[in-house]
């Protein structure tokens, strides 16, 4: 198994390299909460790899890949029955869209944080994504350089997991 360690602020480390990241803007924290901006600390299985096929390729993987469409989004509402699950658009409750104008969704992890079942305001849509030009913060995801996200990912499986470390 080969799995994405993040720790500290902005290290993560995948097989023998090193890479940057950008983590939620409030850090890592241990109890994540909606909203908080907080990366949260733990093990997370990963489900799924989503592109934006407009902008990018099939990306080799062996983890499920799909496509996103502009009728894509995702469930931040805890209020909702949808809560952290993928939902079509237009949708009723607060969500994400996963077609974004910036790039920052061309390329997703869809990470198994508090889906299973989910727990209404624990928090929603921790992703592995793609990073901005700066590495700014994110709202509690991971984010990598497009180029380093790509070197990950032919590297994942079913057993890989999300895992993030105070230190």
């Amino acid at each position: 198994m080969t799995d994405i360690v993040v720790y500290g602020k902005g290290s993560a480390r995948f097989g023998n390299r090193e890479y940057r990241c950008a983590l939620g803007a409030a850090g890592i924290v241990g109890r994540k909460v909606e909203g908080d901006g907080g990366t949260p600390a733990g093990a997370w299985p990963l489900r799924r790899v989503l592109f934006r096929p407009d902008r990018e390729v099939l990306p080799e993987c062996s983890l499920p890949v799909s496509a996103i469409t502009p009728t894509d989004g995702w469930c931040d509402d805890p209020r909702h029955d949808d809560y952290n699950r993928p939902v079509l658009l237009p949708f009723s409750g607060g969500h994400e869209i996963m077609w974004r104008r910036d790039h920052l969704y061309d390329l997703v992890i869809i990470v198994g944080f508090n889906d299973d079942p989910p727990v209404p305001g624990a928090g929603s849509a921790i992703f592995v994504h793609l990073a901005s030009a700066e590495l700014a913060p994110t709202a509690g995801c991971v984010a990598f350089a497009r180029e380093d996200l790509l070197a990950i990912l032919p590297g994942l499986d079913q057993t890989s997991a999300l895992v993030v470390r105070h230190s």
